[in-house]
C-alpha cells in the first residue's frame, strides 16, 4: 500500500491497525484504546482482540467502546449510560445483574 504523507490514503481500518501497532511497540505498563475496532471488519476485529488481550498480560489495559465483542473478555466492564456508572463487573456477571447491560448484549451478540 502506498501511503500518502499523514496517511490521507489510508482507510480509517488501516489507520486504527497501525495506531495499535504503534502503542505495542512502544510496550506501554498502562494501555488505553479508545474505540480501538470501530472501523475494521469482523476478523480483523477478532485478531485485534486476541492480539489485545495476549499483549494486555501483566499490564493495566483501558478499553473505551462501545462493541461489547471488544470487552467481553475484560476483568472488569464498566456499564455507563447517560454519562452516569450503572454497573461493574465481569460480563457474566453483568448478564445476570444489569438490565442496561442485558439490553445491550440482546442487540449485539444475537442473545435472546
Amino acid at each position: 500500500t502506498v501511503v500518502a504523507e499523514g496517511g490521507t490514503s489510508l482507510s480509517g481500518g488501516q489507520r486504527q491497525r497501525i495506531s495499535i501497532a504503534r502503542a505495542v511497540l512502544r510496550d506501554p505498563r498502562i494501555l488505553i484504546l479508545d474505540e480501538a475496532t470501530s472501523q475494521v471488519d469482523a476478523e480483523s476485529e477478532d485478531l485485534i482482540n486476541t492480539a489485545i488481550t495476549e499483549f494486555g498480560a501483566g499490564r493495566t489495559t483501558l478499553v473505551i467502546a462501545h462493541r461489547l465483542s471488544t470487552v467481553l473478555a475484560a476483568d472488569r466492564i464498566v456499564v455507563m449510560d447517560a454519562g452516569r456508572i450503572v454497573a461493574t463487573g465481569r460480563h457474566e456477571e453483568l448478564l445476570a445483574s444489569c438490565a442496561a447491560y442485558q439490553r445491550i448484549a440482546r442487540t449485539q451478540l444475537n442473545m435472546a
